[in-house]
């Protein structure tokens, strides 16, 4: 009994800790053009935020894989809270473009050190049936992701400005720190699969690649459609922003919905329809450009789709090998990787050819991801059919 609650605990604050992840990622879409403006920037110099924010989160998922092996994982949590609720509160504050691009990176590596860190430890207290929970952790990012336009759209509102906006962020992850603080950290596993065989080294490696591929086009359409819809005249500073919650709103749906799913779908058909799906939505709004209805549905279809297919990747590989931080952090360097190098592209292309750049540039994210999940399925059939035996 005692163990269980400790689980259920423990459990908790995971997903309070994926709130807080989905609260800073999807703030900066939204703020970008008043960040712009607060350090007279112009948006291809601004797109700058993406790679440093990237590049953090890629230094503290490296960092922090190999921390959570090693030392007590609520401690290494903890600190990590902490920094994003103080880098939260001096983003709308920052005048300088160079300054506000350390703070970002700095935002990056507690925000990459702490998702590499529940998603780790919630594997090692539910192991073979993490599935429901997995997808479970990852809808509550989707909360937060829904949550944070919706406030950053108040703040403006009210104030015309975003620093109350962020300032509220800030204020809503306090408790979490506090919650950390008193549950007890799980105990680290002990291996019973080769984790460093030929086969689990190529399928770590083609899982990198996929989620290369396929964050790109999450955090490219998440934090650019805001200001793609007020370049193309399809909504205003308001009605963008609440654009913007609508995709990530359906994307809590998509992870919701994945809780059930997850316990009756194998995972390679999860993933097929997904990537199908969120094709079908790009092209709605590629071949509908000047349509704010066209938007509309294809964000909101979009988010549904693209909603599950993180977890349901780290579902697949926890049925093939032993997680743990180091394999975590690798995974997480590869979405890593695509979180900062396409968003950063999709600015340049932004001002340079066409606001609609950015939309092929997320098919074709999805495609390649599409081509890489082929190989990913090729390989991971033949480890199961050997475990089965």
């Amino acid at each position: 009994m005692a163990e269980s609650i400790t689980k259920r605990k423990q459990t908790i604050g995971y997903f309070g800790s994926f709130i807080s992840l989905g609260l800073t990622t999807a703030s900066l879409g939204p703020a970008l053009p008043y960040l712009a403006q607060n350090t007279n920037s112009g948006i291809s110099e601004i797109s700058i935020l993406f790679t440093a924010k990237s590049g953090g989160y890629l230094i503290g998922s490296i960092i922090g894989g190999r921390l959570y092996d090693r030392l007590q994982g609520h401690v290494i949590a903890l600190v990590a809270i902490l920094g994003i609720i103080g880098t939260l509160a001096l983003t709308p504050i920052i005048p300088l473009l160079w300054i506000l691009t350390l703070v970002l990176l700095t935002m990056g590596i507690v925000e990459g050190t702490l998702d590499v860190g529940c998603n780790t430890m919630l594997v090692w207290i539910h192991g073979s049936k993490v599935g429901p929970y997995m997808n479970a952790l990852h809808f509550f990012f989707g909360i937060g992701s829904f949550l944070s336009p919706i406030v950053i759209a108040q703040s403006v509102l009210h104030s015309g400005q975003i620093n109350w906006g962020f300032f509220t962020l800030a204020f809503m992850i306090m408790p979490l720190a506090f919650w950390m603080m008193t549950s007890a950290s799980p105990p680290h596993p002990k291996p019973e699969k080769e984790s460093n065989s030929d086969e689990n080294i190529k399928l770590i490696i083609l899982i990198m690649i996929f989620l290369f591929t396929y964050v790109g086009a999450e955090v490219g359409f998440g934090g650019w459609v805001f200001t793609y819809a007020l370049e193309l005249n399809l909504a205003n500073a308001v009605t963008g922003a609440y654009l913007t919650s609508a995709f990530w709103g359906t994307f809590t749906i998509g992870r919701l919905l994945g809780i059930p799913i997850a316990s009756r779908v194998r995972p390679r058909w999860i993933l097929l329809g997904d990537l199908t799906g969120s094709v079908i939505s790009l092209l709605i709004i590629i071949l509908f450009p000047g349509s704010t209805v066209a938007l509309w549905v294809g964000s909101i279809l979009l988010g549904l789709f693209l909603a599950s297919i993180f977890p349901t990747v780290l579902i697949l590989a926890e049925r093939r090998m032993v997680i743990t931080g180091t394999i975590t952090s690798w995974f997480f360097v590869g979405s890593s990787l695509g979180a900062m190098v396409f968003p950063w592209l999709m600015g340049q292309l932004f001002e340079s050819i066409n606001p609609i750049a950015i939309m092929y540039i997320i098919t074709g994210d999805i495609l390649l991801a599409g081509i890489f999940y082929g190989f990913l399925i090729r390989l991971s059939e033949p480890i199961t059919k050997a475990i089965s035996r």
